[in-house]
């Protein structure tokens, strides 16, 4: 892995995690803007550091891609990032909204096999507590979930398979809902007017929720 500032690691790490969502078409320099909650010139002083280190490519059409080094650089920090959220989870105890944060500054530790220890600890770990692939060492990974509640089929059952919104606000939420990776919900209605959801968790009484939180619940 190139030796990478905790900047540039981010960096190639939002626009790795962009180029795997499927309605992605072009990442732009204001989607990582976006992503990050920079403004965009820095995004842009960034994306010149990165080219000259030859970890992405950026043309202004075509927008940015990550070089085969950069790929392999963004794909290890995500690595690294997922294993540490399922043991801040599993082994210390930190609610599912407490650990990404705490990963964020994990992920930039650098020993050449912590990663590989930290793995073989929890025993190979296919997906971290939010329900997204961990990367194995040679890059390959379990497949990811895109299917969202929200474009579920009324009358159906689902598995609550990963979560695409991370945020503590929204972990909390369905901390609150008794929701988690795994939980049973059957989707009863959606309502026309503002295609908010009626569904029933755990076969317990429905109860009403919004279209964006069905668009952030993704199912199996």
């Amino acid at each position: 892995m190139s030796m990478n500032t905790f900047s540039e690691e981010n960096y190639l790490k939002s626009i790795f995690r962009l180029s795997q969502m499927p309605d992605v078409k072009k990442i732009s320099t204001s989607a990582i803007a976006e992503s990050l909650g920079n403004n965009p010139a820095s995004v842009v002083d960034m994306i010149r550091k990165l080219s000259d280190k030859q970890l992405i490519e950026y043309d202004k059409k075509k927008g940015v891609k990550l070089t085969p080094q950069g790929q392999k650089d963004a794909i290890q920090i995500v690595r690294k990032h997922r294993l540490w959220e399922v043991f801040l989870l599993e082994k210390l105890g930190y609610r599912w909204d407490e650990i990404h944060d705490i990963a964020e500054e994990l992920e930039h530790i650098k020993h050449h096999d912590l990663a590989d220890r930290l793995e073989s600890f929890l025993e190979y770990p296919e997906y971290d507590p939010h329900g997204d692939p961990i990367p194995k060492a040679n890059g390959k990974m379990a497949k990811s979930f895109s299917a969202s509640l929200a474009d579920g089929k009324v009358g159906n059952t689902y598995r609550v398979a990963a979560v695409r919104d991370t945020s503590s606000s929204f972990l909390q939420y369905l901390h609150k809902l008794e929701i988690s990776i795994g939980t049973q919900i059957r989707l009863i209605e959606q309502i026309t007017f503002d295609q908010s959801l009626v569904i029933s968790i755990n076969n317990a009484e429905p109860t009403t929720v919004s279209s964006k939180f069905g668009e952030n619940i993704l199912i199996s």
